[in-house]
């Protein structure tokens, strides 16, 4: 026996040639401990729950109901191009992340869309004076190369605007290796460390910026995909839609009242011409 470092929602984990392998819970995919596990064996390891049974909620769960779901894997631990919950079913891309609207079980997916861009945003707590820029770009990197084994070149910004952290990862397809971390695992397990739900057996996430303690409020993940994502209107926020609806009328109402200008001015104008032929008329007579 020997424990995963990288990953305690494992099983039935065996020392071979000092390498330690487990199965991730709820598929029973064998995992390399040395290496992070997928995100999408992560997902599913998270909704079957743990050994004993208890079920390990995400933190979140109630801001993003596509969040976290029940994920149909490949044996490679690649998302499937298409998931379903019963008869309802969407697209998502290499991350996992719904890129269609929801249909029936007819959907056609016909490929897995690569995510080459993760942008990770952290808003840090009230402090009395902001970070240092430099540091917190060393530490972010060190800690992605480091703990998340991430090639540094996939870390392509990191930049901060008090209280705001922004953290770029780009990896194309062509820049993703067969034996390299995705940029989406990354993503996956450092959100979870910053929300303390880590991923990692006993080694909870401690951010220190120059040997101060940092705490977040709040972390949102968005995703660029090299395919664009294929929401229809009905997927708008009602937020949205209403600014949509507010311009339309403005620009309707812009169009009424100069048509109704123009045509008064135009009647305005012939009145003129009328009057100034009657009075032609008068002094030739």
């Amino acid at each position: 026996a020997c424990i995963c470092e990288k990953n305690k929602r494992v099983t039935n984990c065996k020392l071979d040639n000092g390498q330690c392998w487990c199965e991730a819970l709820g598929s029973g995919v064998t995992v390399n401990c040395a290496t992070l596990t997928s995100k999408c064996l992560l997902m599913k390891a998270e909704v079957t729950g743990s050994k004993s049974g208890r079920r390990e909620k995400p933190k979140d769960a109630f801001e993003d109901t596509d969040g976290l779901y029940d994920p149909e894997c490949e044996n490679t631990g690649a998302f499937k191009a298409k998931q379903c919950n019963g008869t309802t079913c969407w697209c998502v891309n290499t991350a996992g992340v719904r890129r269609t609207d929801k249909h029936d079980a007819d959907l056609k997916c016909n490929q897995l869309v690569r995510t080459m861009w993760i942008i990770i945003e952290m808003k840090h707590a009230e402090r009395n004076a902001p970070l240092n820029a430099e540091s917190l770009k060393k530490y972010f990197t060190d800690t992605i190369t480091s703990r998340y084994l991430l090639d540094g070149r996939y870390i392509t910004n990191v930049v901060y605007e008090n209280p705001y952290i922004t953290i770029d990862l780009k990896q194309n397809s062509s820049e993703k290796s067969s034996g390299g971390v995705d940029i989406a695992d990354v993503a996956y397990y450092f959100e979870k460390d910053v929300k303390g739900d880590s991923i990692f057996h006993n080694d909870r996430l401690n951010v220190s910026i120059d040997n101060e303690a940092l705490r977040f409020e709040k972390t949102v993940v968005y995703y660029v995909d090299e395919i664009a994502p294929e929401f229809s209107m009905k997927s708008l926020t009602p937020g949205l839609i209403a600014v949509i609806v507010v311009v339309v009328i403005a620009i309707i109402s812009a169009i009424v009242v100069l048509v109704l200008t123009r045509r008064r001015k135009g009647k305005y104008v012939k009145a003129e011409v009328k009057e100034m032929n009657e009075m032609h008329r008068g002094l030739n007579a």
